[in-house]
């Protein structure tokens, strides 16, 4: 089998290499990864000493992602190809907090919000981020999630 080009939106699966910054730069580009690094610099500056963030590997259709988790579960990123995207699950609580708060959020986070299937665990958004506005959609919705420390 020849080795196909990777799709934009594809994870890195090879199950043998934890990623490092290199690999996570080269698989997902210098715009995307300009995001992810700000995304992770905004988490360490609001939540000082409170995670240490981990690889975890979910098969080969999932591959590897980077997971926040202190005793709950905070935010999980996806590294993709050419893009990355951030999953975060909303209980009960969280998700009133949202719905108080609907218009201090963009349509496109909205418009996903209501799409997404409530299960017993709560709400799974999988966001992917593409620009600054974004970023900054998810970084409100993680400071409702979990109040900053900073």
């Amino acid at each position: 089998m020849g080795m196909s080009m990777p799709e934009i939106g594809d994870r890195l699966t090879d199950k043998s290499a934890v990623p490092d910054e290199a690999m996570v730069r080269d698989w997902m580009g210098g715009a995307a990864f300009g995001l992810w690094t700000a995304l992770r610099d905004w988490i360490a500056a609001s939540y000082p000493g409170v995670f240490t963030p981990d690889w975890i590997y979910g098969g080969r259709k999932h591959g590897w992602s980077l997971r926040y988790k202190k005793s709950k579960a905070f935010c999980t990123l996806l590294p993709e190809y050419r893009a990355f995207s951030v999953v975060v699950v909303l209980g009960g609580a969280e998700r009133e907090k949202v719905e108080a708060r609907r218009h201090g959020f963009g349509p496109r986070l909205m418009a996903l919000y209501d799409a997404a299937e409530t299960f017993h665990d709560g709400k799974w958004l999988r966001i992917g981020i593409a620009s600054g506005a974004d970023l900054g959609d998810v970084t409100a919705l993680l400071g409702l999630k979990r109040p900053r420390k900073a």
